[in-house]
């Protein structure tokens, strides 16, 4: 018997500085009743789906950016989204900006069951950008000034009848995010991401090639591990600053079988059949039978390129 998981993708448009929380929730409380309409078990929104795409403003009190992240989750702010998601009996995944008790900051996202209650959480492994202002980029991308790396690696969970991973924006861009939920036999990706439409160090690079790179890294990750992979956008020009949307359902060879068209709020819904992993990982991706770790040690030995001996 097939295991449907009819999953809804919920792009956001853009999400200015000036917009409240409050504002977002009911933008997001919207899809998800389409979602509902439509009859989705399951909905993804983007990464840091609850404000604008703050690392690119620079505070050189890096404290003064900490009214962008969450105390709590749920908050008084996102208790509605919880609340409506176990009133519909829908599952939901999000991201947002996490400071913990600690004081620890970090780019988080979270699974919630279909009763409201979160079930798992991933931290961001992979952050891109840069610490200090750098006059020399066209905009600022400067996610390791206020988070820190994820210290929760990429586990896995039982969840909605399957196994379910998450990861977050530039995570995608390593194949090794995807092989390590694959060697937990990972049947859905899920994650959210806020990226730019133009390249800040290289002027003139078309949106069409970062789109490519966005598909080509994603497409790549389902097909090799045999897992579906669900992307979900921030997209849209936030206070003067375009990011592209291309929210993607790919299928466990590697296909788009959904594709957002927009750059604003927008919803994608895709019956997906999580028993489509299995040929894959019994065939050409069959680890245990064909996989060879004797010669991988520089994988995790190794950060850098040392270029051999002459």
């Amino acid at each position: 018997m097939a295991r449907i998981v009819t999953v809804a993708a919920a792009q956001l448009g853009a999400i200015q500085k000036a917009d409240s929380r409050q504002v977002v929730v009911a933008r997001m409380l919207d899809l998800m009743a389409e979602a509902k309409s439509k009859g989705a078990d399951f909905i993804v929104y983007p990464e840091l789906a609850l404000t604008t795409f703050f690392p690119r403003w620079y505070a050189e009190d890096r404290a003064e950016a900490d009214h962008w992240f969450e105390r709590e989750m749920p908050s008084a702010a996102t208790r509605p989204l919880f609340e409506r998601a176990a009133q519909y009996g829908m599952a939901m995944s999000f991201g947002y900006a996490e400071l913990t008790p600690e004081g620890r900051h970090f780019n988080t996202s979270i699974l919630v069951d279909r009763s409201g209650a979160i079930v798992g959480k991933y931290r961001k492994v992979h952050l891109p950008g840069h610490a200090e202002f750098e006059a020399q980029r066209a905009h600022q991308h400067l996610e390791k000034r206020y988070f820190e790396p994820g210290d929760l690696g990429f586990p896995v969970w039982h969840f909605l009848g399957g196994i379910f991973g998450m990861c977050i924006c530039n995570d995608r861009r390593w194949p090794e995010t995807f092989r390590v939920m694959g060697l937990q036999g990972v049947e859905m990706v899920t994650l959210g991401f806020n990226t730019p439409s133009a390249n800040a160090l290289v002027s003139g690079e078309p949106t069409a090639k970062r789109i490519f790179h966005h598909k080509l890294s994603l497409q790549a990750g389902g097909y090799q591990n045999s897992t579906w992979v669900v992307a979900v956008a921030k997209a849209g020009v936030e206070d003067g600053h375009p990011l592209f949307g291309c929210s993607i359902i790919v299928d466990p060879e590697g296909e788009v079988v959904a594709e957002s068209r927009t750059e604003d709020d927008e919803l994608l819904v895709h019956a997906c059949d999580l028993d489509a992993t299995h040929f894959g990982k019994q065939e050409m991706f069959n680890f245990a039978k064909h996989r060879r770790i004797e010669h991988y040690g520089l994988i995790t030995s190794r950060t850098g390129v040392i270029l051999p001996s002459e």
